[in-house]
């Protein structure tokens, strides 16, 4: 088995082995050229120790020498090298109390997570696969290195690692390993909010985001989003949906577009449901202010998940607003652009859409035309440049003081009070209608 690696790979590795070393291409990036995908990064592994690697090498950073890792940078790019090591005993669940050097490529290898990350390459000696990772990788299956139950013990992050893999790889996750996540669920309370943000995201960002299902099969949503397994419980009797709350969720996610906003608006849109639900005379199920709840569920769930401000402003405004009454006019239309933000605005959009298509077949048919006429009118509104925020309002505070205005509070009021006239009636968005409107009613 030949695989192509970059020249500087290469380079590595054969100034390594001229040593007198053993050195690999490593993990991911060797799974990922076996899927005759373009690896991001490319990890090596050498049987050199730090200050070997560094003598043979003009150019290095010291990325983690406490760990045996050593950056090579040749030209603009930078190549991490580790060293063969054993990991000592895991005390926190996360990391390693220690960091042994070895000789040995297997020690090295078996310490991994996933047998589809336990491989290594080298040009002149092939590829290296210990513990069947290419025949896993066939078949299309996450499994652990070893004794699944040890791996998780080692490194609880694992566990949702795999789920992520699932579902950016298609693949299913191997019985025992699929037993141990669920086993071991409760050890996630040992990572860190950030790493568990980083893994959340990817896996649903990634082709296959329904496989967020193995998130409450296993049980991590009791530990980590214990609101989903409400959502999972919740039913919908309403014509416009034919799915639990939470199943209509997971359908949702799989009908939008692979942008981190839009699934995780997808995700919380409709948390605030399990704490709005109630059930008309006719037996009909409603959730009245629903998108209130969900925004406020949102802005706190993902602040715990330490994500930036901007992404929760974001998540917090689509949400709150995906179930906007636009009532099919150019006014509303204006207005929920003013209130969410014209570059949010398509996301909402889409949003929109995407919650539609995970609904009834009734309400795909009432409501798709109208979310088609509404995306219409929304490219008219482009085209006319109608103004729909403060930024593009034909007045400013110095004009206002110019026309005679005092500064203070009352100007951001009378600015706000000139762009609600102008989103009704964008016509009048003239330096001159609106100074003239000031002085004649406000």
């Amino acid at each position: 088995m030949v695989l192509s690696l970059p020249e500087h790979v290469s380079e590595i590795l054969h100034t390594l082995t001229k040593a007198g070393h053993e050195a690999y291409a490593v993990g991911g990036c060797v799974r990922d050229a076996l899927l005759g995908r373009t690896p991001e990064d490319w990890d090596i592994t050498t049987s050199a120790r730090p200050e070997e690697v560094k003598a043979l090498f003009r150019r290095t950073i010291d990325t983690g020498i406490q760990h045996g890792t050593v950056t090579v940078m040749l030209g603009k790019e930078g190549f991490e090298v580790t060293t063969y090591r054993i990991d000592g005993e895991y005390e926190d669940g996360r990391h390693p109390k220690e960091v042994l050097f070895t000789p040995s490529l297997r020690e090295d290898l078996k310490r991994r997570d996933f047998t589809i990350n336990a491989m290594a390459y080298h040009p002149d000696q092939g590829l290296v696969d210990l513990f069947g990772g290419a025949g896993d990788l066939e078949a299309k299956v996450i499994r652990a290195v070893g004794v699944p139950k040890e791996r998780f013990q080692e490194d609880a992050l694992r566990i949702l690692r795999a789920i992520r893999f699932a579902a950016q790889l298609g693949f299913s996750i191997e019985e025992h390993t699929l037993q141990a996540i669920s086993s071991f669920a409760a050890r996630l309370e040992l990572v860190s909010r950030e790493r568990i943000q980083v893994e959340l995201t990817k896996l649903l960002k990634s082709d296959h985001p329904g496989q967020f299902r193995l998130v409450y099969e296993t049980g991590i949503t009791k530990i980590l989003f214990p609101r989903f397994d409400e959502m999972m419980a919740l039913p919908q009797n309403n014509p416009y949906h034919c799915y639990s709350v939470g199943e209509h969720t997971l359908k949702m996610m799989e009908c939008i577009e692979p942008d981190p906003i839009l699934r995780w608006c997808a995700l919380l849109h409709d948390t605030g449901k399990t704490t709005t639900y109630s059930t008309g005379g006719d037996g009909i199920d409603h959730f009245y202010g629903h998108g209130m709840a969900s925004a406020a569920f949102a802005r706190e769930f993902l602040r715990d998940l330490r994500f930036d401000n901007d992404t929760i402003e974001s998540v917090f405004l689509l949400t709150k607003y995906h179930d906007y009454s636009f009532d099919m006019t150019k006014h509303n239309l204006r207005r929920a652009m003013y209130k969410v933000g014209n570059e949010r605005f398509p996301l909402l959009l889409k949003l929109v859409r995407a919650d539609t298509l995970a609904k009834s077949a009734y309400a795909q048919e009432k409501l798709l035309p109208i979310i088609d006429r509404l995306e219409e009118m929304y490219a008219e509104i482009l085209a006319a440049a109608d103004c729909t925020d403060l930024k593009h309002l034909a007045v400013n505070g110095r004009d206002l003081i110019a026309a005679g205005m005092k500064p203070g509070p009352l100007m951001g009021e009378t600015l706000n009070r000139l762009l609600m006239l102008v989103l009704e009636h964008p016509e009048y968005n003239t330096k001159e209608t609106l100074l003239s409107y000031w002085k004649e009613s406000l």
